[in-house]
């Protein structure tokens, strides 16, 4: 297929894809899929080998967000059960953050609610990440709060963050319709704020909220414009008591298609499986791990993942490995610049452009590691790890597909990671 080998191609020489390009990738026919799935599983393989990074979420400080984010459980107005807590104190955050890293998650997802921290709240969250790195020594830390007001970036740089998330989530000209509060241009700020602190920059997607394959095309363009590191592609999990609960937009196989679209916008940096894989992927996870080099482990902030265990056998089951804590995730080319930066050193910025020729393929040797303002390290809700039916139709409200987290941070209950 003529369309697959230049888009691998121009994959492995780090080259943007035209717009027809990547529509017409979204565009492909099911018989073509196991195609499309190859194609991209090319170019993942040429950056990050056969390595799947782990990253595990703890929710700092759940619901009761002034927001009006229409996907997510912790929004204003959200009659979503979903479990709320204020600020969990530091010895917390940190026991929740050591079950993922028990499980071999290499970075730890700090996420709280609301528009964006104050002062005091980047204190705070200071001393959390603190904890955490005391006792999990080569963590990596991305902070997930909201808006960034000036300097909070290089605040919460200077306490040991290594990363900051503030998802993109759609294309700017259909921003406004799901999110009233805040505007497009408000999460692209954040996010150069981040990237200006020397900060890695984790932004990414929710596909599935009745949007056009051009939205798509656009939010991931988007991305790749401003550069981010990490590029979370969620998929909407339709929460009961929330204005999407009737978008089941989404099948297994258009999931692919979606993923593999944005590696080839985005064919050097990490592309996470994030929130929704459970219930929309169903069986055809492990032919995701193809394309994309990053997902959760467990649970995720308002809703039960799968298993840890089941997640760690599934990347074994596919013949991947693992991401050690030595490893630096992104390659070469990009890990540099981040060191020149004085990123922190978790290896994972860069502001080096994705255009132009690049050297430096993954070493395929095993290694030996929100805020509803900011679309919260898939914070807009997530699957239950139970089998599911059929897809369900749309304009159907499906609560039985969603399970509420009711373990974890925030709980007396262990998490599931």
């Amino acid at each position: 297929m003529d369309l697959l080998n230049t888009l691998v191609d121009k994959g492995l020489r780090r080259e943007l894809p035209t717009r027809e390009e990547a529509l017409a990738v979204l565009a492909t026919s099911d018989d073509e899929l196991l195609d499309v799935v190859a194609a991209a599983g090319k170019v993942r393989r040429q950056w990050f080998g056969r390595r799947v990074k782990l990253n595990y979420l703890v929710n700092l400080k759940s619901g009761l967000c002034p927001e009006d984010c229409s996907y997510c459980s912790q929004r204003l107005g959200s009659k979503a059960e979903i479990l709320k807590y204020t600020w969990l104190k530091p010895e917390e955050a940190s026991q929740a953050a050591a079950a993922g890293v028990a499980g071999g998650a290499k970075r730890v997802c700090l996420v709280a609610s609301g528009r964006g921290p104050t002062d005091r709240d980047v204190d705070r969250v200071g001393k959390t990440i603190a904890a955490i790195k005391e006792q999990n020594e080569g963590i990596e830390v991305c902070a997930c709060l909201g808006l960034l007001s000036d300097g909070q970036a290089e605040r919460l740089r200077d306490a040991g963050a290594d990363a900051y998330n503030h998802n993109l989530n759609t294309s700017e000209a259909t921003y406004g319709q799901i999110t009233k509060t805040h505007t497009y241009a408000d999460r692209v700020d954040t996010v150069q704020k981040a990237h200006g602190a020397g900060l890695s920059a984790c932004s990414g997607l929710i596909a599935g909220m009745g949007e056009t394959d051009e939205d798509l095309v656009d939010v991931v363009f988007s991305l790749r414009e401003l550069d981010a590191d990490s590029v979370p592609v969620n998929f909407l999990i339709p929460f009961e008591g929330t204005p999407l609960a009737k978008e089941w937009n989404l099948t297994p196989q258009r999931c692919l298609r979606i993923l593999a679209m944005a590696r080839f916008v985005c064919p050097d940096v990490e592309v996470r499986l994030a929130g929704g894989r459970e219930v929309h992927l169903r069986s055809l996870q492990p032919l995701a791990l193809h394309v994309v080099n990053s997902i959760f482990l467990g649970d995720y902030l308002t809703s039960e993942g799968q298993a840890g265990q089941t997640d760690l056998d599934m990347i074994a089951d596919a013949g991947f490995e693992v991401e050690g804590a030595g490893t630096s995730t992104l390659p070469a080319h990009r890990s540099d610049v981040a060191e020149a930066a004085g990123s922190g050193g978790c290896g994972s910025n860069g502001g080096a452009s994705l255009c132009g020729s690049g050297a430096g393929a993954a070493d395929d040797a095993p290694t030996a590691g929100c805020s509803s303002a900011c679309g919260g390290c898939s914070g807009h809700g997530h699957a239950d790890a139970t089998p599911v039916p059929a897809q369900a139709e749309a304009g159907e409200v499906r609560s039985d597909l969603v399970a509420v987290r009711r373990r974890g941070a925030g709980t007396d209950i262990a998490p599931n990671a």
